[in-house]
């Protein structure tokens, strides 16, 4: 049996995707003739440059409106995660190695780790 605590955040995601099942998109933000799938995928690949002079020049978006619909979004999508800023790689450089090694003393049975460092 399910526990009242874990039925709360159920319903409430329940309530949730309900809610968002009722959403709906303006007629006016999609057309045929408008921007599709090779200018979503610009526009996602010239995002980070689009959004810096949103900041300061009104005419200027980072989105299309309208578009197409979906082909218009998968490309925004694509040239932002793919081919965009999403594509960065890091590069992680290792310029210093540690090596250790052990060294026995025969006298008393033990032995040490001594550390050196290495380029």
């Amino acid at each position: 049996m399910i526990s009242p605590r874990a039925l709360s955040p159920l319903g409430a995601l329940a309530a949730l995707a309900a809610l968002a099942g009722c959403a709906t998109q303006s007629a006016a933000a999609i057309a045929p003739a408008a921007p599709g799938f090779l200018l979503g995928l610009w526009h996602g690949f010239i995002f980070p440059v689009a959004w810096i002079l949103s900041l300061f020049m009104p005419g200027v978006s980072v989105y299309a409106v309208p578009n197409n619909g979906g082909w218009y979004d998968f490309g925004y999508f694509l040239g932002i995660a793919v081919f965009g800023i999403g594509a960065r790689k890091t590069i992680v450089y290792r310029d210093r190695v540690v090596r250790e090694r052990v060294v026995e003393r025969p006298a008393s049975g033990t032995h040490r780790i001594v550390r050196e460092d290495g380029e």
